[in-house]
């Protein structure tokens, strides 16, 4: 994958959709970045916007908006209910892949030095991009606002990073940063009080409460009551637009306070309040992890099985956050991964509905063909092994025994999303070998490059079945197991299971076989044939294992 850098800055107009097409059209403009998300809000009169690409492409689309911002929004006249000091309020980078914070960092310097230079507006560098360590916090270069800012920025240690340190009456100040990957997220409740959300937010936060006692540290400082949450900043405030409060948080640290633990935090201190929780509303994007992870605590909440599949425990984890009680959740949009991939988030063979699968298979296309579908046959296979597993989690009289059959679920379900992606790249392989064989070979050195392309080809389709081979002989574990101990009621299903797995080891068997006479690196079949004929082996072993175990328990 090429270098991604996500980039987020947070615009103060919320309201005018003509102002933010405007800033969002020159982020578009910037070749190589691709923007993600526009998530504006009228009540917080601000729109975080969100954008990926490369560094200096980030650079450029992020001044580029900066810019544009600076034309369209006038500080004198903003008003709403977030904490503001800049028509661009912040503007982070942040580091998605082959990215690292300290690229981030170069970026976050080198806009804070054209935005002050060629712009005129005031800049802070902000946490891991800050030159010292007062500066780290946001909250604290934004303290007093846009307000504050013209006796503020006199101040010695308040002379910008970049700019003039001077007040820009219309565009205000702005803050650039490098950080990690934060979860802006709302908790509702059933209350319009601002001062009792903002009590649960004091209960989350990782900063707390001012001791009411009134007791001082050592250096003077009111002594504070931490949170129930580290990396976990928050406010309370009323929304106008939804009628309701809300706890407003930035998770800063989703591998610490993870988003289901935030919100099950504001539901515990809610309810100690008198107020529940009635949903929560996700601001910009999220990683595909934090949702998974999400949909598996709520179901071992209920002690169900977390085997199931990503696209059931993405569900799981937006009806148990209320995620879409405000405004539809959709995935496609809302998940980071899923929002980069676009409509190819699946192969096309595994994208497509049995019948129109079964009827390219049909065609006269020489592909699909026999090695996709053997990883086919082994993902039915192993799905009907992960069924009885989820059956057997929730049987009757099985209650103490869910956590033994949710971990073979869990893997049954790796081992089928692992078998369908090979489903597709077993038909990428083909072509790969068919593109090399139409490449041109009228020079000495075109015919050199073909042959080597050839054989770089045939390796790969090597490869690929013998991957199938692996984890399909990895399912047989699972379907053996529950042929012997889970419900004896779906018993037969664990036997086809079994008899999907062995066509699935012996079909890629026979393509690992019929492609290896093509190959010219005889160390490398050297290595893999004899390995290959092992798994073949031991997948008719157990297949008849299975087959008995089967019969033996049906008679």
């Amino acid at each position: 994958m090429q270098q991604l850098i996500e980039c987020v800055p947070n615009f103060s107009e919320g309201r005018d959709l003509h102002i933010i097409r405007q800033i969002t059209a020159v982020i578009e403009q910037v070749e190589g970045v691709q923007l993600l998300d526009v998530d504006p809000g009228k009540a917080t009169n601000r729109t975080v916007v969100t954008f990926v690409g490369a560094a200096d492409a980030v650079v450029e689309a992020a001044f580029q908006a900066i810019r544009k911002a600076g034309e369209l929004i006038d500080m004198r006249k903003h008003t709403g209910e977030h904490p503001r000091m800049g028509a661009t309020d912040v503007c982070p980078f942040v580091p998605v892949a082959n990215a690292t914070m300290e690229d981030c960092i170069a970026c976050a310097r080198k806009l804070g030095e054209r935005v002050g230079k060629e712009l005129g507006i005031p800049v802070y560098l902000y946490e891991n991009a800050a030159t010292a360590a007062a500066r780290r916090n946001l909250a604290t270069i934004r303290s007093g606002e846009y307000e504050g800012i013209a006796d503020k920025i006199k101040k010695p240690e308040w002379k910008p990073d970049f700019g003039p340190a001077a007040w820009n009456e219309k565009s205000g100040n702005t803050a650039i940063g490098a950080r990690d990957f934060l979860v802006a997220y709302n908790v509702n409740l059933n209350t319009t009080s601002t001062r009792r959300a903002n009590s649960v937010a004091f209960d989350v936060r990782e900063q707390g409460r001012v001791d009411p006692s009134g007791a001082k540290d050592s250096n003077g400082e009111a002594l504070r009551i931490p949170g129930a949450c580290k990396e976990v900043k928050g406010i309370g405030w009323y929304i106008e637009e939804y009628g309701i409060a809300q706890v407003s948080m930035n998770l800063t640290n989703i591998s610490v306070t993870p988003v289901h633990i935030a919100f099950n935090e504001c539901v515990k201190s809610a309810f100690n309040r008198g107020m529940r929780v009635t949903g929560s509303e996700l601001v910009g994007l999220i990683p595909l992890q934090a949702m998974i992870d999400a949909g598996k605590f709520f179901l071992e909440q209920q002690q169900r099985s977390v085997g199931v599949s990503e696209e059931e425990l993405i569900h799981i984890a937006i009806k148990s956050m209320g995620l879409d009680e405000l405004i539809p959740f959709d995935p496609a949009e809302k998940i980071i991964e899923y929002k980069l991939r676009g409509k190819a988030r699946h192969g096309r063979l595994v994208s497509m509905d049995l019948r129109s699968f079964a009827n390219e298979t049909a065609s006269e296309s020489p592909a699909p063909g026999g090695g996709s579908i053997a990883a086919y046959a082994g993902a039915l296979g192993v799905s009907l092994a992960t069924m009885v597993a989820n059956l057997s989690s929730h049987k009757r009289g099985w209650d103490d025994r869910w956590k033994e059959f949710s971990a073979w679920a869990e893997q049954g379900q790796q081992l089928k999303d692992r078998l369908l992606m090979l489903v597709d790249e077993d038909t990428n392989a083909f072509n790969k070998i068919m593109d090399a064989f139409s490449l041109p070979k009228s020079s000495e050195e075109e015919k050199t490059i073909r042959k080597q392309a050839i054989q770089d080809a045939t390796k790969y389709a090597i490869e690929i079945p013998f991957q199938v081979m692996e984890t399909a002989l990895a399912t047989m574990e699972i379907i053996k197991a529950m042929a012997a101990t889970g419900n004896p009621n779906s018993i037969t299903d664990a036997g086809v299971g079994g008899l999907c797995a062995r066509a699935a080891v012996i079909g890629a068997h026979m393509n690992v076989l019929t492609n290896a006479g093509d190959l010219k690196d005889q160390a490398f079949l050297d290595m893999l044939l004899p390995k290959a004929q092992a798994m073949a082996d031991k997948a008719e072993q157990m297949e008849a294992e299975i087959r008995k175990l089967v019969m033996d328990k049906i008679g």
